[in-house]
């Protein structure tokens, strides 16, 4: 199940979440994890029997032009698909705003998930928090 959240009621799972994939399994520093940004993007969360397994954020750069970041799935609950679900109900959410298109920063491991989602990877691997990742964007 899927839902879409506020950060301020949910910060605490939404938070835990991210902590356990970002910073202790990928080694993110917490500044970079954490930066102001989640007040204003709206959140979603996965549930897994009634538990919240998966996160991500949407954050609306401009009048037509949503990012979606912050994509974490525990570990125990990889596997399901509910990656590919978050992202399907975040450019869902998004469209509802009327932009008119939805950036990535991908972690390069993954861009397959979003290849099969319509994204398109635009240039090169860089580094991002230590981790390569591709910028991919679907209009």
């Amino acid at each position: 199940m899927l839902k879409t959240v506020s950060y301020y009621t949910e910060m605490t799972a939404i938070n835990a979440i991210r902590t356990k994939v970002f910073q202790e399994e990928q080694g993110v520093d917490p500044k970079l994890e954490f930066d102001g940004r989640d007040e204003t993007a709206d959140h979603l969360l996965a549930y897994l029997d009634n538990q919240p397994v998966g996160t991500a954020r949407i954050r609306y750069l401009d009048g037509q032009t949503a990012k979606i970041e912050r994509l974490a799935v525990l570990p125990p609950a990889r596997g399901r698909g509910i990656g590919k679900q978050l992202m399907a109900q975040a450019i869902a959410v998004a469209a509802q705003k009327d932009v008119k298109q939805v950036v990535v920063y991908a972690q390069e491991y993954v861009k397959e998930l979003y290849l099969q989602l319509g994204f398109v990877q635009e240039g090169g691997i860089f580094d991002e928090a230590g981790i390569p990742h591709v910028k991919m964007r679907k209009v």
